[in-house]
């Protein structure tokens, strides 16, 4: 199907015509029956790859059971998801929504209306420079990308930038209207970006002297991407608020806040949505965390992305990377000039799949499964791409 101007489907984004028909592990197939193998995977969505029987298997028996009741009710697999998440993250009580914008809007109200209850009417929330958390007009306005909050005046305010990894400008920018702290452990659509060691528990220990609410987005590093099952797990501190997306639902549109009890003040008619916890992608996202929350499966996570980052890295000795940074399988490379994008589309043409956040960064989000071969693969695809310039 054509996204030019006349075709039905409203072109947001720039695609290339061929059309993916099937998916299988970490492989795509497209219309033209040539097969892709997938680093990017709905950008870190599919954490157990394309397809797996898990999921198939949980919306099969889902589906033929019960589908959604309406929010209004309880449901079984809701209940259970909301009792397994926050047993693992050490957290109280649970909202789930449909995506990661929906989740940190949530965070951003549940914030608001905590200001309002315990700090004297507190509202603004301390975000980061080049920080990215949806696309809902307050999303845009929180995230960091430069313009985006200006594009659809009048925008929502009440949030302050401010360089990310710096905490001492995070605990300048605190005043009497400050009521939270929210960044990403590692800012994804940035490019891969990772703060200095200690970061998160410098925020921690910030909000704790302000009384300020700490708002982690792990939409993208939750879920095991970073070989812990939460990116703030591997920093030894605990959030007050985290929101989860992206990988919890392995490729099914779930997401989650999740928040220690001191945070949680909604009241009846403050917060709700349709599809929020309905039993099929409760379901789908049981099945998610039943894998991934392993031991064994985060032990192999790291294992993986040590051998990933390696082998990036010798690949950028040969063709002069800048850099090779992130955590597990959230991986990024810098290149020494703006040809990031013609890397890319070479790449795809040769049957591999990986991302262009900035002019000089190439973005690998593999499955969580990815294998030794497909790794080496990757990388030989990549080597090739590089070599022909």
């Amino acid at each position: 199907m054509s996204t030019t101007a006349d075709s039905p489907l409203m072109s947001i984004t720039a695609r290339p015509e061929r059309v993916m028909c099937r998916g299988d592990g970490a492989y795509l197939f497209d219309d033209h029956g040539q097969r892709y193998l997938d680093f990017i995977q709905g950008w870190a969505v599919n954490a157990l790859g394309h397809c797996p029987p898990e999921i198939a298997q949980a919306l099969s028996r889902q589906a033929g059971t019960l589908i959604t009741p309406s929010p209004a009710l309880h449901n079984a697999p809701q209940l259970e998801l909301a009792a397994r998440l926050t047993a693992l993250a050490g957290l109280d009580q649970v909202h789930f929504a449909s995506s990661g914008a929906e989740a940190n809007e949530a965070a951003v109200k549940l914030a608001r209306k905590w200001g309002r209850v315990n700090r004297d009417g507190a509202f603004e929330i301390v975000t980061t420079e080049g920080g990215f958390h949806g696309r809902t007009l307050a999303m845009m306005s929180a995230s960091g990308k430069p313009g985006w909050d200006r594009m659809f005046p009048p925008m929502p305010s009440g949030f302050v930038k401010v360089p990310f990894g710096d905490a001492a400008a995070m605990a300048r920018a605190v005043t009497a209207r400050t009521v939270a702290l929210m960044v990403e452990p590692i800012q994804g659509e940035a490019g891969v970006v990772v703060p200095p060691a200690g970061y998160l528990r410098e925020l921690r220990a910030l909000a704790d002297a302000h009384d300020l609410l700490l708002i982690l987005d792990e939409v993208q590093t939750g879920m095991g991407r970073t070989g812990s099952l939460f990116a703030f797990q591997a920093e030894g501190i605990t959030p007050d608020i985290m929101t989860l997306g992206k990988g919890l639902g392995g490729g099914v549109p779930v997401s989650a806040m999740v928040a220690r009890r001191r945070a949680c003040c909604f009241e009846h008619g403050d917060q709700g949505g349709t599809y929020n916890g309905n039993p099929l992608v409760s379901a789908v996202a049981i099945a998610v965390l039943d894998v991934v929350s392993r031991p064994a499966f985060l032990a192999r996570v790291r294992e993986a992305g040590a051998r990933l980052r390696a082998g990036l890295q010798a690949l950028g000795r040969r063709h002069g990377f800048l850099e090779v940074r992130g955590a597990g399988l959230l991986l990024a490379v810098r290149l020494a000039t703006p040809s990031a994008e013609a890397v890319r589309d070479a790449a795809m043409a040769a049957g591999l799949l990986i991302n262009a956040p900035r002019p000089d960064t190439l973005r690998l989000m593999p499955s969580l499964r990815t294998t030794d071969a497909e790794i080496d693969e990757a990388l030989a695809v990549l080597d090739g791409c590089l070599a022909a310039g």
